[in-house]
This record gives structure tokens, C-alpha cells and sequence, in this order.
């Protein structure tokens, strides 16, 4: 596994832009585009690349890897208020508080 695999690289539509724009959440912002959507995946990656020499050459730690598997389990802590309210509003829906917020994020996501 290369050093930049480590690292979740992202190539989105934009519509401002109207074309490809490629990231890296959580190191490196918005930091090329083009019109084909490969070629600025790999654009992404020689950034990813030469930023992890830059890292590597100045002695610096690299940021903690994004390109993770995920248990699909996480904590949130709401405070009571919000957690009354969303319990209560899945039991009217019939559902339990899991389920409910499932829905609830996917819906903003």
C-alpha cells in the first residue's frame, strides 16, 4: 500500500465551476479541477504525493489517515434535552431512536 492510499481523496461535480474538482477532507482543501473526472483523481493523488514528500523532507508527522473502514457504529452526545426530544419523536413514528436518527441523517447527507 503506497503512503497516500491512506488518505480519502475526493473528485466532486461542481456546478459553480462546471467541471471536476478533487480534495483531500481533513488535510487538503479544493486543490485541482478539469474536465475529466479520472484525470483529476490522479491529479489528487501526485498532490497527496508530493505533500507527503514535503511532510517527509521537512520532519514533520503526516496527518492521521481519512481512508478508513468504519464500524458504522459511532457516539454522539446530544445533551438531554435534544435526546428526550428525538426519543419522543420516534416513538410517535413508531420507531426506534436508532432507526429514527438513521433516517434523519441520511435525509441531510
Amino acid at each position: 500500500m503506497k503512503e497516500r492510499d491512506k488518505y480519502l481523496k475526493i473528485v466532486e461535480w461542481s456546478e459553480e465551476d462546471e467541471c471536476y474538482v478533487g480534495s483531500v477532507p481533513g488535510w487538503i482543501g479544493k486543490c485541482c479541477h478539469g474536465d475529466d473526472e479520472m484525470t483529476v483523481y490522479q491529479k489528487v493523488c501526485d498532490i497527496v504525493d508530493e505533500w507527503i514528500e514535503i511532510y517527509n523532507t521537512e520532519g514533520n508527522p503526516l496527518p492521521p489517515p481519512t481512508n478508513k473502514n468504519y464500524s458504522g457504529k459511532f457516539v454522539l452526545r446530544t445533551g438531554s434535552e435534544l435526546h428526550q426530544a428525538l426519543a419522543v419523536r420516534a416513538l410517535n413514528e413508531g420507531e426506534s431512536l436508532n432507526r429514527f436518527v438513521v433516517k434523519a441523517l441520511k435525509r441531510i447527507v
